[in-house]
């Protein structure tokens, strides 16, 4: 009984830890997740342009990172020309970014497409935001959005 109490401990002592973004200034050229350069990268009125007839856009992008989940730090997101939000995930939840990165300048390498974002999907960001009640309650409505899934984040400035 001892043991199962001991390994149950353990267990949650791993969870919490693993549950938090990581340490970090995000300084430049910390990088997350897979290794890049900003060679290539495209601005992100440039990506809005390449999205505007619908598809995807698969490469690098370029922009200021405004929000990031205080919880894990599991997406972050960046603001349009057009002032809509695109929301960034990593590939296969693989890695994390630590919450000094909001206001950095970074290259992001992925892919990028418009989606439809459900109320409760829209909810639940803002929950992980720690935005209050109030402004959670306040959404009522799908937004549609791009989508970025990043393998890797390198920041800039």
């Amino acid at each position: 009984m001892k043991r199962f109490f001991l390994i149950a401990t353990i267990i949650c002592f791993a969870l919490t830890i693993q549950a938090q973004p990581p340490a970090g200034s995000a300084g430049v050229g910390d990088s997350y997740g897979e290794k890049i350069s900003a060679d290539g990268a495209i601005s992100l009125k440039e990506l809005n342009n390449k999205l505007s007839n619908g598809g995807t856009y698969a490469g690098k992008i370029v922009g200021i990172v405004k929000e990031s989940c205080v919880t894990k730090g599991c997406w972050l997101t960046m603001e349009l020309p057009d002032k809509t939000k695109m929301q960034v995930k990593f590939k296969d939840y693989g890695f994390f970014v630590p919450e000094a990165i909001v206001g950095k300048s970074v290259v992001l390498e992925g892919e990028a497409k418009q989606k439809i974002v459900t109320v409760n999907e829209l909810k639940h960001y803002a929950e992980d935001a720690k935005k209050s009640k109030a402004e959670i309650d306040a959404i009522t409505k799908p937004e549609k959005q791009v989508k970025f899934m990043a393998n890797g984040v390198l920041v800039v400035k």
